[in-house]
Formats: C-alpha cells, sequence, structure tokens
C-alpha cells in the first residue's frame, strides 16, 4: 500500500502568497486614507473648538492678540494632545484679526490633497491654501 502525501505544492503557496499580497497592496493605502481623513475631521473639530476660544478672548478683552493683558496663546486642549503626533496647531493674531492653522506632520503628512487646514476670525476655513466650496467640502467634512 502506497501512503498518499499530504501538504501543499510550491505553486499552491506562491498562488497564495500573490494573493495575499496583491489584497494587501489594496487594503493598506485604503486604510491610510481612512485614517488620513478621520485624523482631519477632529483637526478640524478642533480648529472650531480653539475658534470658539478666540471669540471668548475677543468678548472679554475687545481684541485677539491679548487675553487678560498678556499675549494670547492657544490652550491646552484635549483635541490638541489627541492629535499631537499627526498636526500641529498654532496660532497667529493681530487685534482684530487671527488665523489659527493645523499642519499635518508624521503619519498625517503624507495627506498632501488637504494639506494645512485653516480658520480665521471671520470663520473663512481652507485646506491646502484653498477656500473653494469643494475643497472645503472634501477637506473638512
Amino acid at each position: 500500500m502506497q501512503s498518499k502525501q499530504r501538504g501543499f505544492s510550491l505553486m499552491e503557496l506562491m498562488v497564495a502568497v500573490a494573493v495575499a499580497g496583491i489584497l494587501l497592496a489594496v487594503a493598506v493605502p485604503s486604510y491610510q486614507n481612512y485614517l488620513n481623513g478621520n485624523r482631519r475631521a477632529v483637526a478640524g473639530a478642533c480648529l472650531v473648538e480653539l475658534s470658539q476660544f478666540m471669540e471668548r478672548v475677543y468678548t472679554t478683552s475687545m481684541v485677539y492678540n491679548l487675553n487678560n493683558g498678556v499675549a494670547t496663546a492657544l490652550p491646552a486642549t484635549t483635541c490638541q494632545q489627541t492629535l499631537d503626533a499627526t498636526y500641529t496647531f498654532a496660532l497667529d493674531a493681530a487685534a482684530q484679526t487671527y488665523t489659527i492653522s493645523a499642519a499635518p506632520k508624521g503619519a498625517q503628512s503624507g495627506d498632501t490633497t488637504c494639506g494645512t487646514l485653516t480658520i480665521n476670525q471671520a470663520g473663512v476655513r481652507s485646506a491646502a491654501g484653498v477656500s473653494t466650496p469643494d475643497q472645503i467640502k472634501k477637506c473638512w467634512g
């Protein structure tokens, strides 16, 4: 009696590896885009929260660049701490104007379509320096 050999042939194994490689080549970029979109949405919400802070500063001081007599600085919010590894938040404030920006870094730096998100005292939002309705819809949600 002859026993039957069991197992996979080299060809079957190579086909399985090729299929897995193709699936990964499609899945990983899609997942990265998904993560970038989620982090971008959180950054946009964080900018709106920081914008509300700036309006409270203006309400009490009648200028944006001074908060209780000292230069206005962005508060350390939970959303900023959450995005610490992927966005850098900055404030550019004058007496009657301000711009708050969220610049991508780290894993988010590959998000070149939307790039740096900004909001100003008039509530004008932009992404990668563009504030067209299509760009805002795509990058701010």
